[in-house]
């Protein structure tokens, strides 16, 4: 299988769709002319055009609307989002357009939109630059949450993501648009909703999603070494979420740690946790535990970006107390 980079998964999946379907077009800012602020887009002005792909003003709550509209009108758009620190502008269109319209006209009228782009830390881009947002978007009905981490799930979940009826907000990664992962050639789907394993174990069970992956399979690899096999799980979809998968995954470990870079107050976190405690409490040996982001403001200097975000030292560490835990 070959191997290409995150932004390569992103760019194809959205190549094929429009290829697929000519109601599927692209808008955002530098999107077009510059190929794209990480360059995802690259290309594609010269393949499908002007109409198709659109350059916009530096103007989230505008561009968004007409997006809006547009899939309302029969269209299928992809909506770039340079940050999604800057979506905090169309939330409006987000919250009370796009995710209520089906509602509003008992089911008359869809709204076949993705929103795209990168979200939380990506180094030292300061406080309004550095947040992730899949909770707050995981908290509102009739929108689906999708937070990727590889190249693969990348491709094949944009793919369903695009082809789907309703809203979906797709959370990617600054710091993973340069990694690459093996990736087919020919054409896949990957099924919004659905977790996957990453790494089986039999030991306790390690949740995370975006690049917080990274911690929880480089914890995974540390605690190996000492003989405690971890089973990772990637959510990949925060709304709808998986809950089948982790419960099983719990009934075989009886053990549970989260690692997320959300604030902890009201994150996913906490959703998994209730929900685990409340279904699966009799399979639990010890309490769940989690890792979080720090409950402040992210911070420019990168000893204080060291500290605020999870990390594999802090996971192992968390994982162990797990282990001698008892109920």
């Amino acid at each position: 299988m070959r191997q290409i980079a995150f932004r390569e998964a992103l760019r194809e999946a959205m190549q094929e769709e429009m290829r697929r379907d000519e109601r599927v077009f692209l808008m955002g800012e530098e999107v077009a002319e510059y190929n794209g602020a990480y360059k995802v887009s690259q290309g594609m002005l010269d393949e499908f055009g002007e109409k198709r792909v659109i350059d916009t003003p530096i103007a989230e709550l505008g561009f968004a609307a007409i997006a809006v509209g547009a899939a309302q009108n029969g269209l299928r758009p992809i909506v770039e989002f340079m940050t999604w620190n800057f979506a905090v502008l169309p939330l409006d269109q987000i919250l009370n357009t796009a995710s209520k319209m089906l509602a509003m006209s008992g089911g008359q009228v869809g709204c076949p939109i993705v929103f795209r782009g990168p979200g939380g830390s990506a180094g030292q881009l300061g406080a309004q630059h550095s947040t992730a947002f899949e909770a707050l978007y995981a908290n509102i009905p009739g929108l689906k949450v999708v937070s990727v981490s590889n190249p693969y799930d990348a491709k094949g979940l944009l793919k369903s993501a695009i082809r789907d009826d309703d809203p979906v907000m797709f959370m990617e990664c600054e710091l993973l648009y340069g990694e690459k992962g093996d990736v087919p050639e020919e054409e896949y789907l990957l099924p919004i909703g659905k977790a996957f394993v990453k790494r089986p174990g039999k030991d306790v069970t390690i949740v995370s999603f975006n690049k917080m992956m990274k911690v929880a399979l480089g914890a995974a690899e540390e605690l190996a070494k000492e003989g405690i096999e971890a089973e990772v799980i990637d959510l990949a979809t925060i709304r709808p979420l998986d809950w089948v998968t982790i419960l099983e995954s719990v009934k075989k470990t009886n053990r549970l740690v989260i690692v997320e870079e959300q604030w902890p107050f009201a994150s996913v976190s906490s959703e998994i946790t209730y929900r685990i405690q409340k279904e699966g409490f009799d399979y639990l040996d010890a309490p769940i535990r989690r890792i979080t982001s720090a409950d402040a403001p992210m911070h420019y200097a990168p000893n204080l970006v060291a500290l605020y975000l999870p990390d594999v030292p802090r996971t192992v560490k968390l994982v162990k107390e797990v282990m001698y835990m008892k109920k």
